[in-house]
């Protein structure tokens, strides 16, 4: 059967969500979702359709930046309540396709095979979306935008283009379609796929729209890009053989762990909140059964300054302690003394491993004793929250645990 891939997005979803609960038109409401007990740089998570275009506000914001609008409401960022209303619209998804027909691209987005679907439910492409896009209206009272094309690449041409943009919010594009609207899209960057620095590297060379990408010689973007030139082009032609049922599975994984401090931090004082980002990421290493074989650190200074440096660890480790002394060697022996506002942690060269790598520079006894403590508090965090046990030191005030133990991805539950 002929494919046919549908893109689904649920238009301003965390501000929609706040209006669904509050039975609010997100075309008429003047909602914003930030923390309105933050400081004046927190960045706004959503904006109703209303804010954006009656006022130009963009989702990409920070608090003071909202223009004094009459009657403004501020929801604070509730993660639970939008993650369960991603998963009640995943349901409705799954009550018209299977599986493997479905790819959860983020918490407002997915995309759908319904071509095979079509003949069974005897309807239109656009006429399957529709009832879709009615589902979720009438069940959770969320407005559903979509893309309709013949690869996962046009329906997101479709939808970013031309489907959020008007109701029915719904465009259908074909390979017909290629030269009299994906060809006319400017600037470029406005196609997913194409960077900014994407887009400045193309220009360099003569390429400034996707009909000059389309026809540009194969050899120059190959000699430019290597193999991602050839991608490029085929993009550009409206062409993309990326399938739904595909699973990415990465060569080189990782695990990071990274927050915006709230008040600033010298780097002595940041091995606090080091170590206590540090007990958690080696939580999760040890739950997937792997070791990490380097660490590295990502510091943010007050004023915008970075600093980043990875170290390779001797043999591979899941030992928090082992772990923990290797970053705080780079904080201590790297870092300038200046108030730091961002810092991550990551480990990479990630293995599986079924059996524990023993040093030789310390008593094996303390290593096996240290390895059994780590497991022991596993457990107790697994089985009754993070906040079940911690170290004393995370009741000092500059301490950030407990209150991120409390979020989800930076915000309140």
């Amino acid at each position: 059967m002929d494919k046919v891939i549908a893109i689904i997005d649920l238009k301003s979803f965390y501000a929609s969500c706040e209006c669904a609960c509050r039975h609010l038109d997100i075309f008429t409401t003047p909602l914003v979702c930030v923390d309105p007990y933050r400081s004046g740089n927190s960045v706004v998570m959503s904006v109703t359709p209303f804010l954006k275009e009656k006022y130009g506000v963009s989702n990409v914001c920070r608090r003071k930046e909202l223009p004094d609008v009459p009657g403004m409401i501020y929801a604070v960022p509730r993660m639970s309540y939008y993650l369960n209303m991603s998963c009640r619209v995943v349901s409705i998804f799954l009550d018209y396709v299977a599986e493997e027909d479905l790819h959860v691209y983020s918490v407002d987005e997915s995309f759908l095979n319904i071509g095979p679907y079509l003949k069974m439910y005897g309807c239109t492409p656009e006429e399957l979306v529709s009832r879709i896009q009615k589902d979720i209206k009438d069940k959770l009272g969320l407005l559903a935008t979509a893309g309709i094309g013949p690869n996962m690449f046009l329906a997101k041409a479709a939808l970013d283009n031309e489907g959020k943009k008007r109701a029915p919010y719904i465009a259908h594009w074909g390979y017909e379609d290629v030269p009299s609207k994906l060809w006319n899209i400017n600037p470029i960057t406005n196609v997913w796929s194409i960077s900014t620095g994407t887009s400045r590297h193309l220009s360099r060379i003569g390429i400034r729209s996707l009909k000059d990408l389309a026809l540009a010689p194969t050899e120059l973007l190959e000699r430019e890009f290597g193999i991602m030139g050839l991608q490029l082009k085929d993009l550009a032609n409206g062409l993309d053989g990326s399938e739904i049922p595909e699973k990415y599975i990465p060569k080189n994984t990782s695990l990071s762990n990274g927050q915006t401090l709230i008040q600033g931090y010298y780097p002595d004082e940041l091995r606090l909140i080091l170590r206590e980002m540090n007990d958690d990421l080696s939580n999760r290493l040890r739950a997937q059964r792997c070791s990490a074989g380097k660490v590295s650190l990502f510091i943010g200074y007050d004023g915008g300054d970075t600093f980043a440096k990875s170290w390779t660890m001797p043999y591979l480790t899941n030992d928090t302690d082992t772990l923990y002394e290797a970053l705080e060697d780079i904080l201590m022996t790297n870092t300038e003394e200046r108030l730091i506002r961002n810092i991550s942690i990551s480990y990479s060269s990630i293995r599986e491993t079924y059996a524990k790598q023993l040093s030789f520079f310390e008593k094996i006894e303390r290593q096996i004793e240290r390895s059994a403590l780590d497991e022991t508090l596993d457990g107790i965090r697994s089985m009754f929250g993070k906040n079940s046990v911690l170290r004393a030191s995370s009741l000092y005030e500059r301490s950030t645990a407990r209150r991120r133990h409390d979020q989800i991805g930076g915000h309140r539950r």
